[in-house]
């Protein structure tokens, strides 16, 4: 595990021995300012690097080569370093937090206000006619870098990229299943079901 998180960070900037391209600069320094408190770190389940080792605040600060292709008062895009796709690209938060959850709702919904506008300019650029919107929040999910960021990932049909795309997939069972995690999940949301066509009934399955 150790040895990938190695890997994957490292994937995030260039080596510094070789000539940086031209293209590959500094980006101005901007405040990273830590999304929690140091009695805020995150569980064991959910451990990140503090702020002063994260490599996507020294991309920020300006102590880090990135590719930039995008920046604003909130958000930063660079092209990933190790793409799984060419044009492989990542929008990040100019302030520090550690997961999806750790992020304020405004500060996401600046993130994503950029996707499309983003996401198309790639595309345009790769080639490309469809693209994966990622986010892995969380070690369970393949989550590395504990600095909130968006992945966008241009896609090419049959390019075979994921291979969970193969997989069968198994229908749900609407009669026991479904309804019994609508339940929980709503219980977790705190979500008051009113409505009179689902008093007494539990959770149904809606058709739009």
């Amino acid at each position: 595990m150790e040895a990938r998180r190695l890997s994957i960070l490292c994937s995030h900037i260039c080596p510094g021995p070789t000539p940086a391209p031209a293209r590959l600069v500094p980006v101005p320094g901007s405040s990273c300012d830590s999304g929690f408190s140091n009695k805020q770190q995150p569980g064991d389940s959910n451990k990140g690097n503090r702020q002063d080792n994260c490599v996507f605040c020294k991309i920020i600060r300006g102590e880090a080569p990135a590719f930039k292709l995008y920046e604003d008062d909130i958000c930063l895009c660079i092209l990933d370093i190790n793409p799984l796709s060419r044009g492989h690209s990542l929008i990040i938060p100019k302030s520090h937090f550690c997961s999806l959850k750790a992020t304020p709702p405004d500060v996401v919904a600046a993130m994503c206000s950029k996707v499309p506008f983003i996401s198309s300019a790639i595309m345009k650029a790769t080639d490309s006619d469809s693209f994966n919107l990622l986010v892995n929040n969380g070690i369970a999910a393949g989550q590395v870098i504990f600095h909130t960021h968006i992945h966008i990932i241009p896609r090419k049909a049959l390019d075979c990229l994921w291979a969970s795309e193969s997989l069968q997939r198994r229908p749900l069972n609407l009669d026991q299943e479904a309804p019994r995690l609508v339940d929980r999940v709503r219980e977790q949301l705190s979500l008051p079901d009113d409505s009179e066509d689902s008093k007494g009934q539990g959770s149904s399955l809606t058709r739009n």
